[in-house]
């Protein structure tokens, strides 16, 4: 059954805890949303407050993906330019499928419903994300259509010893 999308949901109690639950099981299966597993829902909580008061500032967009039973399966924020001469292009950040939906192409249908998110906001012309080398990332995003464009050797410490290259993906939209 597909998910259900929603752009700029309202955030209530139960989505922003359905979040948590998403970020941190996502993390503890090996994603690599920004933290390194272990975690626990109040290790991911203070990066969330980031990203809810970017969004009541408007500087960024959320989109959720419920599942059948109405709990949070997967989520994208779309995080807006306010540099003046690239306010044309969007960053896709936190981009998350529950573990016990992998597999059945929620994370295509995330990134299109991204994509088509992006496409309804004035002016933007791309989509621009980062990803963790070492993990295949970069195989999934450019079969939904993204282009590498740049990558930082090593940027990324995942633990001593353990460096991973920081890759920039793009996806135009015209």
């Amino acid at each position: 059954m597909p998910l259900t999308f929603t752009l700029d949901p309202a955030v209530t109690p139960a989505l922003r805890d359905g979040i948590l639950d998403l970020w941190a099981d996502v993390t503890n299966a090996g994603g690599s949303v920004g933290f390194v597993p272990p975690v626990s829902r109040e290790t991911v909580r203070p990066e969330l407050v980031k990203h809810l008061v970017a969004m009541a500032e408007g500087r960024t967009r959320l989109l959720v993906g419920l599942d059948e039973e109405g709990r949070v399966a997967a989520t994208a924020f779309l995080a807006l330019n306010t540099h003046r001469l690239m306010t044309h292009w969007l960053w896709l950040y936190t981009v998350m499928v529950h573990p016990r939906h992998q597999g059945r192409g929620y994370g295509r249908d995330l990134l299109a419903a991204a994509a088509d998110a992006a496409r309804s906001l004035d002016g933007i012309e791309a989509i621009r994300l980062t990803c963790r080398g070492g993990l295949g990332l970069e195989r999934f995003y450019a079969s939904c259509g993204y282009k590498e464009v740049g990558r930082v050797p090593g940027a990324i410490r995942v633990a001593p010893g353990d460096d991973r290259d920081d890759v920039v993906m793009l996806l135009p939209l015209t």
